[in-house]
């Protein structure tokens, strides 16, 4: 009798759908982040006052809601870095351009026309010399 319920719980668990957990940050307007990247990807990230400073191996972004949607990122990671950016609006994200997010503390403005509902920063990976602006 156990193994038959072992049985069905395990048929049960297999069959429930998963909530996947997708990589990245999502950032609002009006907020700011600091995190650390890991294998690509936004870790340990926290809110911060507009006016933080990223500490050593921190990001900070911070979103804004100016004539359509900005961001300001800054990196104290000794290696630039490109990141794939997304514009949030009704729960839908499409691909928005971004450009290299320079090294030591130096920082990056980026603005979109549109206006979003947030921002999905992920997939960072070391900069080719010279950065990219696609």
């Amino acid at each position: 009798m156990f193994a038959k319920v072992a049985i069905f719980a395990s048929i049960a668990l297999l069959a429930s759908p998963v909530a996947a957990q997708s990589a990245g940050i999502t950032i609002k307007p009006g907020e700011t982040w600091v995190f650390s990247i890991f294998h690509g990807q936004p870790a340990k990230a926290h809110k911060a006052a507009p006016s933080a400073k990223p500490g050593p191996g921190q990001v900070v972004a911070t979103v804004r809601a100016m004539m359509g949607t900005s961001l300001t990122i800054s990196s104290n990671n000794p290696v630039a870095y490109t990141y794939k950016a997304e514009l949030v609006s009704s729960g839908t994200a499409v691909a928005a351009r971004s450009c290299t997010l320079p090294a030591d503390r130096q920082f990056s403005f980026e603005h979109w026309p549109e206006q979003a509902t947030a921002i999905r920063l992920s997939t960072f990976k070391p900069a080719p010399k010279g950065g990219a602006c696609p």
